[in-house]
């Protein structure tokens, strides 16, 4: 049994991931800020099999994460799989947006993520196996109006994985991302309904990707199917960048 650790695994997309990591019959270490009431009862019905568990860890507290990620080792045992899905998503016109959310972008969504990966990263070498899979973003293709630096960070996501898989490949650990569209998720429901419905239009199937969409193609990439693929990008848009 591989043990897989999905940062924001408490909601949406990342609680998603969860579910389907553990239909595949994976040991999953799910984190967020708070338990949610949602993965708590997804606890509660896997608990016979002792295979889902909750780890509190902020990515904002930089200094928490190497004694976070070396707890779950010692829990847990080594971490085969890592999914990259913890972000904010604040949005604003760059010259407009405060410096506190700009600087709370940046940590959460590259910093906390690189320093999770590095901690990480150790477990995997020490096996000379493992998955990565960093959760970006079509934004961080094409940009947004108003997602500036949501986009550059997300942006940053797409060349950390390109340059990690490089890094990593020779110890047998694939490093690779996916970049979802817009979701039917908390984090896109401050965009607005009439901006949602302008991309379902732009669409082949007129319509938004599901959390579950994405979800499958994490779980294909933290899979041995995905065999030797690495430093690769999967778009699940639903046709919107086609």
């Amino acid at each position: 049994m591989k043990t897989i650790l999905v940062t924001g695994g408490t909601r949406g997309l990342g609680l998603a991931t969860v579910r389907l990591l553990l239909e595949n019959g994976n040991r999953v270490v799910a984190t967020g800020r708070s338990l949610s009431p949602a993965l708590e009862a997804l606890i509660a019905d896997h608990q016979p099999s002792n295979r889902l568990h909750f780890q509190r860890l902020d990515l904002s507290d930089l200094a928490s994460i190497k004694d976070v990620i070396a707890g779950i080792v010692k829990r847990h045992g080594e971490i085969y799989g890592l999914v990259n899905n913890a972000a904010l998503g604040h949005d604003g016109v760059l010259a407009t947006m405060h410096e506190s959310q700009i600087k709370e972008l940046i940590e959460v969504n590259v910093t906390g993520t690189i320093m999770v990966t590095k901690y990480v990263s150790r477990s995997m070498l020490m096996q000379r196996e493992g998955r990565i899979v960093n959760v970006a973003s079509i934004i961080g293709h094409t940009g947004f109006n108003g997602l500036s630096v949501y986009a550059a960070t997300k942006g940053a996501l797409l060349a950390f994985t390109r340059s990690l898989a490089r890094e990593l490949g020779k110890a047998n650990v694939m490093v690779n991302s996916v970049s979802p569209g817009f979701l039917e998720t908390d984090m896109t429901a401050s965009i607005g309904e009439e901006k949602l419905n302008t991309i379902r239009r732009r669409s082949p199937t007129k319509s938004l990707p599901s959390v579950q969409d994405v979800a499958a193609a994490i779980a294909f990439l933290i899979g041995e199917s995905s065999g030797s693929m690495t430093g690769s990008d999967l778009i699940v848009d639903a046709g919107n960048t086609a």
